[in-house]
C-alpha cells in the first residue's frame, strides 16, 4: 500500500491507542497531570553496568571460594566422602564461574574501538551467567550419577574430617554471600555468582548433616543421601537461573517494565498523536533499552517531543538508552518493515 497515507489506516490506529493511553498513563500516575512533565534527574542513572561497581567484592570472592576449594578437594579425597566431594565440586564450579563473572565485568567495561560492536561488550555479563548455569548443571549430574552408583555399596567416610571441613566452608560462603548479596539484586551476572554461592552453602550444610548422621548412625548412606540432595537443589537452582538468562538472550521485555504503560506515557506527552514499534529489551543487568516511533502533530515542535520523550523515560522508567524515531503525521507508516 503506496502513495498515500489511509485515515482509517495504522495512523488512525496509533491515534486511538494514545486517545486510551492517557487514561492509562493518567491511572498508573495519578498524581501527574497530563500537560506537565517535570525534567528532574532520572530514577536510575547508571553509569555503566551494574555488575561493574561490584568487581572489588567479586575478586575478593573468587580469592576465598579458590583458597578453601583446594582445602576441601584434599579432604574430601582422604575421607571418602561423597557429600563433601560433591560439595568440592560445587566449589570448583563457584571458582569458574566467580572467575567468569569477574572477568565479564572487566570485559564488559572496556570500550569497543572497532565499531563493529554497537552495544559495547556488555553481554558478556549475561554470556558469564549461562556459564554458571551449564557449571552447575554439569555437578549437579556428576553428584546424583555418583550418588546412585553409590546406593548399592556405600563406602566408609571419615566423619571427623567432614565435620571439620563443612563448618569451614559454612562459614566461607556466608561470608562470600554477605559480600554478593546487594550486587545480586542489580545484576544478572551476579545473581549466578551468588546463587552458585547460595548453593555450596547448602551443600556445606548438608556436608554437616551428614556428618552428624553418620557419626551417630553409623551407617554411610546418609552420606550419599545427602550428596544427592545437594545435587537436586543445585540443579533446580540452575535451571531458574537459566531461565533468566535466556529471557535476556531472548530479547524479552524486562519484567520490571509494562509495554503498555510505557506506550500510554508516551502517549500523554502533548503533540505525540501516535506510538509504534515499541521494543523494550535488557543489554546486561541495570540497562535496559527502548527503541520506538513517536507520531507528532503538524503544529508539535519535534525537539521539544524528543527532549520531553527522553526526560520522561529516564524519570518514571528507569530507561537511560532509548532511540526514538519521531514521525510528522503524513509519514506513511504503511511502508515501513512489518517486525
Amino acid at each position: 500500500m503506496t502513495g498515500q497515507d489511509l485515515p482509517g489506516g495504522e495512523a488512525a490506529e496509533d491515534r486511538a491507542r494514545c486517545a486510551a493511553g492517557e487514561d492509562a498513563a493518567q491511572q498508573h500516575h495519578p498524581g501527574r497531570g497530563r500537560g506537565g512533565h517535570s525534567h528532574g534527574p532520572g530514577a536510575a542513572e547508571l553509569s555503566g553496568s551494574a555488575a561493574g561497581r561490584w568487581r572489588g567484592r567479586l575478586s575478593i570472592a573468587v580469592a576465598a571460594i579458590g583458597v578453601f576449594f583446594v582445602v576441601e578437594l584434599v579432604t574430601a579425597l582422604a575421607s571418602g566422602s561423597l557429600a563433601l566431594l560433591s560439595d568440592a565440586g560445587h566449589m570448583a564450579a563457584d571458582v569458574l564461574t566467580l572467575g567468569a563473572a569477574l572477568a565479564a565485568t572487566v570485559v564488559a567495561a572496556r570500550p569497543d574501538r572497532s565499531g563493529r560492536r554497537s552495544y559495547g561488550r556488555y553481554r558478556t555479563e549475561v554470556f558469564a551467567s549461562l556459564f554458571a548455569v551449564l557449571v552447575m548443571l554439569a555437578v549437579a549430574a556428576f553428584v546424583v550419577l555418583e550418588a546412585v552408583r553409590r546406593i548399592g555399596s556405600p563406602e566408609g567416610v571419615g566423619t571427623g574430617a567432614m565435620l571439620v571441613v563443612g563448618v569451614l566452608g559454612l562459614v566461607v560462603n556466608l561470608t562470600v554471600m554477605a559480600l554478593l548479596r546487594s550486587g545480586a539484586g542489580e545484576s544478572l551476572n551476579l545473581k549466578g555468582a551468588y546463587l552458585e554461592v547460595m548453593a555450596d552453602t547448602v551443600g556445606s550444610l548438608g556436608v554437616i548433616l551428614a556428618a552428624v548422621l553418620v557419626r551417630v548412625t553409623g551407617s554411610p548412606v546418609w552420606d550419599t543421601a545427602l550428596a544427592l540432595a545437594i545435587g537436586a537443589f543445585v540443579a533446580v537452582r540452575a535451571v531458574m537461573l537459566g531461565r533468566e538468562v535466556l529471557a535476556v538472550l531472548g530479547q524479552e521485555t524486562p519484567r520490571h517494565l509494562d509495554p503498555s504503560v510505557v506506550e500510554a506515557d508516551l502517549c500523554a506527552i502533548p503533540g505525540v498523536l501516535g506510538v509504534h514499534d515499541l521494543h523494550l529489551w535488557t543489554l546486561t543487568s541495570g540497562m535496559d533499552v527502548i527503541t520506538a516511533h513517536l507520531r507528532i502533530g503538524a503544529q508539535a515542535d519535534a525537539h521539544a517531543v524528543l527532549d520531553a520523550a527522553q526526560a520522561l523515560l529516564r524519570r518514571e522508567h528507569g530507561l537511560d538508552h532509548s532511540t526514538l524515531q519521531i514521525e510528522p503525521e503524513s509519514h506513511l507508516i504503511d511502508e515501513e518493515s512489518s517486525w
